[in-house]
């Protein structure tokens, strides 16, 4: 994969799919390790526990909506099972991302030097946990921008009829942006871009990043096969990042 592509015709969907080529690259697979193990405790513990709660927070839910919509009831039961797992799914990803952030950082740091044949200047463990607290901030700033809007889409949810037809479809489609801003930013943070205009390059190729995220966001939801996500996502994100936006914005 050449570095420094100007134009890349590659859609979201090759790059997620590079992903979980990418993780199994002999010298990348020890980066690969903690972002895998610490996915597997968090995301795997908390879908066992929620798949045994769905039986009491579902008709809880469906209580809520009016005698003149029930004729809707096969229509809104499968959306808010939906809504609930896209919440919960993405919630539980965050705070992975959150724990795992650094090894996170350092597995897209190795993967680019890889693919472009040049390591950054800063690069290993060592220079990770000097990073550290740059990272936290880093995420912490992700927090801030994510919150206010995941608020009003779960305030949404809550109007009759309406808000639960047509919140997981928002929820969908702001989760698929939102997990393209996660992944896509451990290289960007890594070569010190600004959270701001990462988000401004991201929206130069949106679509691409939307198709991406869509990918990350569906498999996300798939008992066992979300276990891989997250070091999948970095993966596939650092090869979009090598091929669309590495000629503008690398730290050199």
């Amino acid at each position: 994969m050449p570095a420094g592509n100007s134009v890349s015709t590659f859609n979201g969907v090759h790059y997620f799919a590079e992903g979980w080529k990418l993780v199994r690259l002999p010298g990348i697979r020890r980066y690969v390790i903690m972002p895998l193990l610490i996915n597997i405790v968090l995301l795997g513990g908390a879908f066992i526990w929620l798949f045994q709660r769905l039986g009491q927070w579902i008709p809880a839910l469906m209580s809520h909506i009016p005698d003149w919509l029930q004729w809707l009831s096969y229509l809104l039961w499968p959306l808010s099972v939906i809504s609930i797992v896209l919440v919960f799914s993405y919630f539980f990803s965050t705070l992975a991302n959150l724990i795992a952030a650094p090894f996170c950082g350092l597995l897209a740091e190795q993967l680019e030097g890889r693919l472009t044949g040049t390591p950054l200047p800063d690069s290993g463990w060592m220079a990770m946990v000097k990073d550290v607290p740059r990272i936290m901030k880093r995420e912490l700033q992700k927090l801030g921008y994510y919150l206010p809007r995941a608020l009003g889409l779960l305030l949404l949810h809550f109007i009759p009829g309406f808000g639960q037809t047509v919140a997981p479809v928002l929820w969908f489609l702001f989760s698929a942006w939102m997990l393209s801003v996660q992944y896509c930013d451990y290289p960007f943070d890594n070569h010190k871009v600004s959270f701001q205009q990462m988000r401004q390059a991201l929206r130069q190729h949106k679509s691409a990043n939307m198709q991406f995220g869509a990918l990350v966001s569906l498999f996300t939801m798939i008992p066992i096969i979300n276990l891989a996500i997250l070091p999948v996502a970095v993966c596939g994100a650092t090869a979009m990042w090598v091929d669309r936006y590495y000629a503008q914005h690398a730290r050199r």
